[in-house]
């Protein structure tokens, strides 16, 4: 992993500008940091992704793994390995809360436990980081949001792709007209496993493999494709209408309860469709998104993106690209106009999205800004998630209009 460079710390610095032109400043009476203070930051679940978090953020300057909190004794550990020195262990998480160094939590739990996290940690008058899905239902989503809205402190949701130079890219090109007007999403997220983490101890199953019992997880849609659904999201400048789709345990047959594979097809405004898969028996060309315009086309795979100009369109939209080669390609507009694939180019560094996504969490903090992942957008993205499981398990046409009551 590389160091985030200061450029980067410039670029969110920017994007605050941005914010506060648009209101989006907060009044907390938590704002005591100067734009160079240390965040201290406590990491509540030190599984695979909260130890992950702990380890990428050793790139990240000015914020420090003070605490880590895991009620299993080998997940904590391995949480503190890469905390800093002098970095505290908690088994109960409230004790965590109440430490007085801590400035700002990471919530890396399981679903079930976020809103309840989520609400103590508001209690604790610290910044909140809280993984994606942001809450397990309808309720405990509506009412995170509200909270969370209302508290003042920082509050940034784990959809980390709202922070990655490439995305912000491909929303410039939509936003400009380039691949015409979007008609249709397809996203996919495959794997060809079973999900299932190794249990040493028949005991722990449920605590362990808690993805795989609806008492605690949103399944596929929650904990995959929400991702993706995210992004779509954020490219329509909205929501979906309406979601309908089949989900089933047809390959796994090992007494799990969440389904092996899922479809999905959302209506947004416009009459625009979105579809996502994501299925555990073939992984190839595992995670893409296809976003199909009528003068072009966008594939994004995990870290590259390519445009397509439509055949009838070419000439028309070389003229759009023209003004944005530097920003759109470092290609020739030789190949648009012969309909081969454009390479979307962009800064990112070499930075992964975690990263991204805590450079502007500490740079929230400090300035007091509104995160662009936030309980809004978090809350959309929950609801299009529990949308999509209530169509697949009624078997219905579910509303948005309904939903929001």
């Amino acid at each position: 992993m590389k160091k985030i460079p200061r450029r980067t710390f410039l670029h969110y610095g920017g994007m605050a500008l941005s914010a506060a032109a648009m209101g989006k400043i907060y009044g907390s009476p938590m704002s005591k940091f100067g734009p160079n203070d240390t965040v201290s930051l406590g990491i509540i679940g030190t599984g695979s992704r909260g130890s992950g978090i702990a380890a990428e953020l050793r790139e990240v300057p000015g914020i420090q793994v003070s605490a880590c909190c895991d009620i299993l004794p080998d997940r904590l550990e391995n949480g503190l390995q890469y905390a800093d020195k002098g970095a505290k262990g908690y088994e109960d998480y409230r004790r965590l809360l109440d430490d007085k160094r801590l400035d700002a939590l990471v919530i890396a739990t399981p679903l079930y436990l976020h809103h309840e996290m989520v609400l103590d940690a508001i209690a604790s008058g610290k910044h909140i980081y809280c993984e994606k899905t942001m809450a397990y239902n309808y309720e405990q989503a509506f009412d995170t949001a509200k909270k969370a809205k209302e508290y003042g402190g920082v509050f940034q949701v784990g959809h980390q792709y709202r922070n990655t130079p490439m995305y912000h890219k491909i929303k410039e090109i939509i936003s400009n007209g380039v691949i015409g007007r979007v008609r249709k999403f397809t996203s996919q997220y495959h794997r060809n496993n079973d999900w299932r983490r190794p249990v040493s101890d028949p005991e722990l199953e449920r605590l362990i493999n808690w993805r795989m019992y609806r008492e605690y997880s949103g399944g596929l849609a929650a904990e995959l494709s929400s991702h993706q659904m995210d992004v779509v999201n954020w490219m329509m400048d909205g929501h979906p209408v309406k979601v309908t789709g089949f989900g089933g345990t047809d390959y796994w047959k090992d007494g799990r309860e969440i389904y092996d594979n899922i479809n999905l097809v959302y209506e947004y405004p416009d009459g625009v469709k979105a579809n996502f898969t994501s299925i555990l028996s073939n992984a190839y060309d595992g995670y893409k998104i296809m976003i199909l315009g009528d003068k072009g086309s966008i594939e994004i795979g995990r870290s590259r993106a390519w445009m397509y100009a439509e055949a009838a369109h070419m000439e028309e939209a070389a003229e759009v690209e023209q003004g944005l080669v530097d920003g759109v390609s470092g290609a020739t507009i030789q190949n648009w106009t012969q309909g081969k694939a454009v390479e979307i180019h962009y800064d990112d560094e070499g930075l992964s999205p975690t990263a991204h996504a805590f450079a502007d969490f500490t740079d929230c903090i400090r300035h007091n800004r509104r995160p662009f992942s936030n309980e809004e957008t978090g809350l959309h993205a929950a609801l299009t998630v529990h949308m999509g499981n209530e169509a697949m398990d009624k078997e219905e046409v579910i509303y948005w209009k309904n939903v929001m009551g």
